[in-house]
Formats: C-alpha cells, structure tokens, sequence
C-alpha cells in the first residue's frame, strides 16, 4: 500500500513550491481539518506535501486542470513516450491541432500535455497568444515517464478539481487558501492570458477579505511587501533556492510569505 505523503508532483513545475512545504507545514498544522484550497495549483507539491483530506484545486491554464481531473478517473498513458526530438515536435504538433478545434478536454490531450510537460525545456508551460503550446525540446539524457497514475487517483478522490480564475472560487468561510501567484516580474505568459500587476492587486484583496486561514507567497518585490503590509498581513522573508536560471545565475531569491488569521 502506498504512503500518501510520499507521492511527488506528477509533473516537472517551473517555480514549484516543493522546497517551500517544510515552512507551510506547522502553520498547515492548526488547521488540517480544514478544506485546503489552493487557486494557483501549478504542478501541486503544496497540496501533495500537506497532503489534506479535502482540497478545491484551481488554476487558471485548463490543460493542466484537464489531466488531473483525467488522473482523477484513473489515466493511463497509451501514446509514444519517447524523449526523441522528432516524436517531441509531432505530438506537440498534434496537441495544439486538439486545443485548435475544441478537443482540449479530451484523454488525448492530457496524455499529451503530461509528455510534453515531462520532455520539453526545463519543465516549462508557456503558450502564444493563440492558446498554442510552444515550449521547445529540452534535452534530456533520461526521463523516467509514466503510464498510469493509479496511487494519485486515490487521493484525488476526495479533491474538486477546477479551471478559471480564483475569484471565481466559491469559498467556505474557514476555508484555508494557500496561494501562489504567477511572480512579480515582466515574465508571467504561463497561460494564454498575462498575469498583470493589477492582477496581484486583485488578488491580495481578495485574499484580504477571506475570513479564514490566508498564506501567499510570491517573490518579494518592494511593491509586493508593500501591498501585503498595508492590507495588514504578517509578513516573512525566506532564502528560496532559484530553480530555473538562463544565465547560470543560482543566487538564492528572496520569497515572502504574507499570513492572516493563523493559529499555530
């Protein structure tokens, strides 16, 4: 029998939080028998690291939302799993002629999404303004793919799974929201639509008007710290390790971690 605390994200997660959980645990601790929800799901070490018993999972990039809910039911993977660059580009090719002509929901399409997450560059989910995938071949010299993902399947039995934006989220008044938002930077084409400054606005005070237990983290910008201080948030600095870099740089970023209404 698996142990599910030991269950890693399904996929590779520019800027995932996974280094992030051994924070969020002891404050996730006071408050575990609430329904974790979680707006900006990505590739969901958070939700996997705290490992709730109930979870409203969302984000805003539907082909993400779109294999999980097909792990939900039980998927397993029937086209080539290849790290070849011809395979590569032909079923990015194919997976794009799907999201085109309506079929984006479809079995096909998450097992493709699930490849070309796992074999493109570095992990990255970045579209055109079309809607089209165009990440290109990463390189790899081994991938260790799957086929099935029948130990996830049993706990996302218990998870709501859902696309959109998060103030379309019908929150309970206790629900414990951990959210972590496209960065602050010029950088956010991780869907077809930008996440813009005014969307970080948006969010904080969304965030600030929920009644129950609220963590955000972002990367720490002046005009980040600034906007969580003043809407009353307990602030904290963390050292976060870079994960992606295009030019060598590893020098640790700086991560806030912005609180309200916490019981430790």
């Amino acid at each position: 029998m698996f142990e599910q605390f030991e269950l890693k994200p399904i996929l590779k997660w520019a800027g995932g939080k996974r280094w992030l959980v051994p924070y969020l645990e002891p404050i996730w601790k006071g408050h575990s028998d609430l329904r974790l929800v979680e707006p900006f799901c990505g590739g969901l070490a958070v939700t996997l690291g705290l490992n709730p018993d109930r979870a409203l999972i969302s984000d805003i990039n539907p082909h993400l939302i779109n294999l999980y809910r097909w792990v939900q039911r039980g998927l397993t993977v029937s086209i080539p799993l290849k790290n070849d660059e011809a395979v590569y580009y032909q079923h990015r090719t194919r997976f794009n002629e799907l999201v085109m002509s309506d079929h984006a929901e479809s079995k096909e399409a998450a097992e493709l999404f699930y490849y070309l997450n796992r074999t493109g560059f570095n992990g990255l989910c970045r579209f055109n303004k079309k809607g089209e995938f165009n990440v290109p071949f990463g390189r790899y010299k081994r991938i260790n793919y799957a086929r099935d993902f029948l130990e996830y399947q049993a706990l996302f039995s218990n998870w709501e799974f859902t696309n959109g934006d998060f103030q379309e989220l019908h929150l309970c008044r206790d629900d414990f929201v951990y959210a972590d938002p496209p960065y602050d930077v010029e950088f956010t084409q991780y869907a077809k639509d930008d996440f813009k400054w005014e969307d970080q606005v948006r969010l904080a005070e969304w965030l600030a008007k929920h009644s129950g237990p609220v963590v955000l983290s972002n990367q720490a910008t002046e005009r980040v710290l600034q906007l969580y201080q003043d809407l009353g948030f307990d602030i904290k600095l963390l050292e976060a390790p870079r994960r992606i870099s295009c030019d060598g740089d590893r020098t640790p970023a700086v991560e806030v971690l912005a609180t309200r209404n916490i019981k430790i």
